[in-house]
């Protein structure tokens, strides 16, 4: 995206007030400076978030009216929906360096100080007043609500500036917290219900007041800045969490979600994996091994035995993703095998990238633990993308045949090769596989069989037993 700077080519950019004078450069509020950079955007119709997928028709423009109508804003939405990544976008819309009075510890527009020594240097030096440049990328800084105090991202009266004989009646006695140092910049506060209520207090009279009190001192600063939030929306709306001042004074609710299809999961998984599947043992992934990977995300997320209000992180299907991948390019490692495709027997690994990932409800009757659960969700996958891909006819004969006490072991570390043997056993399912993938490559045919028999078994068409990444399904 291309964005106008006020400042002149960096060539001939200007080093004093008076040179910044003659340049013609002037002066915007932070809200402005975005405003008019989002019109510029939208005009040229720019990328305002790359990287983000499946906003496009619902938080991106949500986001622009926002930045519009000059509002702070609050990202509001489970875990693994980019909010800070929504927040850390915005420095894009910001010019690409902007003139401040140098040496302020609060940048001072040049035009507008607010701190004593700013006045004093511009005072003294007039038109020769020293002129630094502050970059966009060291104009956004944000902050993890627990643990933050007061003196963190307001300020405080400090300490060592006393004991060197500094006057606690003076401005130089006090030490700027995060917000005053974001002076005409970008602050964002990550998961604000969980913050300290003296902390809120002190936000909600920045953002109505724009000014900075710091334990009495007789001192207001008109702060130019840019405040966001992010929240949860099961502690967000819990009762006494969040002042009700506070949410009073933030512009705009930015509501994120997940994704709305599963084909805008897979994306997002792939991108956000950025897994190298070539070089040594390359990796093929079939669609319906990447569907089942997405799946098992959306079956957590409407599982009754996982808090809904906690939400599933995309970082769920991005985890179990790169283990599916690093599971099947082990096997092609170990077996020498000249290239490696993943499958369902590879899915037995993810429990180590899935457990901890899920907050369980424990407002449920249920008696399952974490790795049933996932088992389960897992299982459910299988089915759904089975159920798209297979016709049902042929099922019966196919368990009639395991019915007969025919047991076939598959598992992760069994060579490709050594599938067409085992399934002559059971000739339906080997024909199943071929509607699935008519490919001739052992690895596919490989995929394709553990999938027709993940899914009778998910279909609960046969049964099977599984350890240390062995298969065996049975009747």
């Amino acid at each position: 995206m291309t964005t106008t700077t006020h400042a002149t080519t960096p060539k001939t950019k200007p080093e004093t007030l008076g040179e910044l004078r003659a340049s013609g450069w002037k002066s915007k509020s932070v809200k402005q400076e975005l405003h008019d950079n989002l019109l510029r955007a939208l005009a040229a119709r720019d990328a305002l978030f790359p990287g983000i997928i499946g906003y496009e028709d619902t938080v991106i423009p949500e986001v622009c009216l926002a930045l519009l109508a000059k509002h702070d804003m609050l990202f509001m939405g489970e875990k693994g929906q980019a909010k800070s990544r929504l927040m850390r976008g915005l420095v894009r819309l910001l010019d690409p360096e902007i003139p401040c009075v140098a040496g302020s510890e609060l940048h001072d527009d040049p035009y507008a100080p607010i701190t004593r020594d700013a006045k004093r240097i511009i005072a003294a030096e007039g038109d020769a007043t020293p002129i630094a440049w502050w970059k966009r990328e060291d104009r956004y800084a944000e902050r993890l609500s627990p643990g933050t105090k007061f003196a963190d991202v307001i300020g405080e009266i400090d300490p060592a500036k006393l004991a060197g004989g500094t006057s606690m009646s003076t401005e130089e006695a006090l030490h700027f917290g995060l917000i005053p140092r974001m002076h005409r910049g970008i602050f964002a506060m990550n998961e604000v219900p969980e913050l300290d209520e003296l902390v809120q207090v002190g936000l909600f009279n920045i953002l109505e007041e724009r000014d900075v009190q710091i334990r009495g001192f007789p001192i207001r600063f008109d702060l130019d800045v840019v405040i966001l939030f992010s929240a949860n929306p099961s502690t967000y709306n819990r009762s006494g969490k969040v002042i009700p001042q506070l949410k009073d004074r933030i512009g705009s609710l930015i509501r994120t979600h997940y994704p709305a299809e599963r084909e805008t999961g897979i994306a997002i998984m792939e991108q956000e994996a950025d897994i190298e599947l070539g070089g040594d043992f390359p990796v093929r992934i079939p669609l319906f091994m990447k569907e089942i990977c997405e799946q098992i995300t959306i079956e957590a997320r409407k599982s009754d035995f996982i808090d809904i209000q906690s939400g599933v992180s995309a970082r769920f299907s991005i985890a179990n993703y790169r283990t599916m991948i690093a599971s099947a390019r082990r096997r092609a490692a170990v077996l020498g095998e000249s290239h490696a495709i993943p499958r369902i027997s590879d899915l037995s690994h993810i429990i180590s990238s899935s457990m901890g990932k899920l907050e369980l409800d424990m407002m449920s009757s249920h008696q399952m633990g974490e790795q049933q659960i996932i088992d389960a969700v897992i299982v459910a996958a299988i089915r759904k993308v089975f159920d798209e891909y297979c016709d049902k006819h042929g099922f019966e004969e196919i368990a009639d045949i395991f019915g007969k006490g025919v047991t076939i072991e598959v598992g992760d570390l069994l060579p490709s090769s050594a599938y067409e043997e085992r399934m002559s056993r059971v000739p339906p399912a080997w024909e199943k596989a071929f509607e699935i993938n008519p490919s001739e490559d052992a690895a596919m045919r490989a995929c394709c069989v553990e999938f027709v028999l993940a899914g009778l078994y998910a279909n609960e068409k046969i049964s099977r037993t599984t350890r240390h990444g062995r298969v065996e399904y049975e009747t």
